[in-house]
């Protein structure tokens, strides 16, 4: 605050965020320009949102309607949400922590559709029991390969859909104590003190959102060549790219404007324009997403084959290629 009297760092980099009304005061021609195709985006991914959830509550049956409505929503909400931050600068703790808290429980519908596209939770159990699933897999133990495998089971099941569901519950209970807190004074993002609540709330969150997306990728790992016909494989990088952006990529961009390393452009503060970046970047990317995910969901669903019709054309095609290389 000092060297801001001083004349050394302007002060208009320590302020808040502007209110809406300076944003649209501010803005030039190539801005309105920007802002609005930034909104028409948003607004044309909500509306393809609320077409496919007419277009699913009619077409696929009721057990996968609710899943595929939640995993369908999310580039939609986030893009929205950030609408909302990029016109209402102040508003980006609150929006950020609705697209959050959303996508927390997108961790978990995402469970879920796996289990069931393969018939569902006694199904799955029934074709998977004792067999041994691989765990060793990312976020949490990709590069412990030395652990064992271990076999499915009713219990394993409830596990992993325990530890896909906490970060869903926990997320949204951390997220109003923080608004809570924010009230009082108390949560700061900017505040990196030991005293401060953002610097305990944020990294346990955080090892929760690790700790909810390993069942997830346990389960994608040792099923997804059974649903490979219903291109599980490119839902689940959707999955995924959300997941990046809406984590990795802000909190990289947060990062950068806490370090000055995003320059403040008055009316905006660094951390205020790093917000700003953000959200465009993240109403582009949820765009593109929204319509990519509308083609993978947008089919009829047909019954699986079973295990037992899996390993029937399995051994056809082994005893076909026994048969050339004897005739060979």
């Amino acid at each position: 605050m000092e060297e801001a009297l001083n004349g050394t760092i302007d002060p208009a980099c320590l302020q808040e965020p502007p209110l809406a009304i300076d944003v649209i005061k501010q803005l030039d021609v190539f801005g309105f320009c920007l802002y609005a195709m930034l909104t028409l985006m948003s607004c044309i991914s909500l509306l393809l949102y609320l077409e496919q959830c007419i277009y699913i509550y009619r077409k696929l049956p009721y057990s996968r309607k609710t899943t595929i409505i939640w995993i369908n929503g999310a580039a939609p909400v986030i893009a929205t949400m950030s609408c909302f931050g990029m016109w209402v600068p102040r508003a980006v703790m609150f929006t950020d922590m609705t697209s959050n808290c959303y996508f927390a429980v997108v961790v978990y519908k995402m469970l879920v559709l796996l289990i069931d596209e393969l018939g569902g939770s006694n199904i799955f159990l029934e074709r998977f029991t004792g067999k041994t699933f691989k765990i060793s897999t990312g976020p949490c133990c990709c590069c412990c390969v030395c652990l064992p495998r271990v076999p499915m089971s009713w219990k394993m099941l409830f596990l992993l859909k325990f530890g896909a569901l906490q970060y869903a519950i926990l997320k949204t209970v951390l997220s109003i104590l923080a608004i809570i807190l924010w009230t009082n004074g108390n949560f700061d993002l900017a505040d990196l003190d030991i005293t401060g609540a953002a610097i305990w709330i944020n990294p346990f969150i955080g090892i929760l959102t690790i700790i909810s997306l390993w069942p997830v990728a346990i389960i994608f790992m040792n099923t997804n060549s059974s649903l490979r016909s219903i291109n599980i494989v490119p839902k689940y990088a959707m999955y995924q790219l959300i997941l990046v952006l809406s984590q990795l990529q802000t909190s990289i961009i947060n990062i950068l404007a806490l370090d000055g390393t995003i320059a403040c452009a008055p009316p905006f503060s660094s951390q205020a324009r790093g917000s700003m970046l953000s959200q465009q970047m993240m109403i582009m990317e949820m765009f593109i997403i929204t319509l990519i995910t509308r083609f993978l969901y947008r089919r009829t669903y047909d019954t699986l084959p079973s295990e037992a019709h899996d390993n029937n054309q399995n051994a056809k095609v082994a005893l076909q290629a026994s048969l050339v290389e004897h005739d060979v």
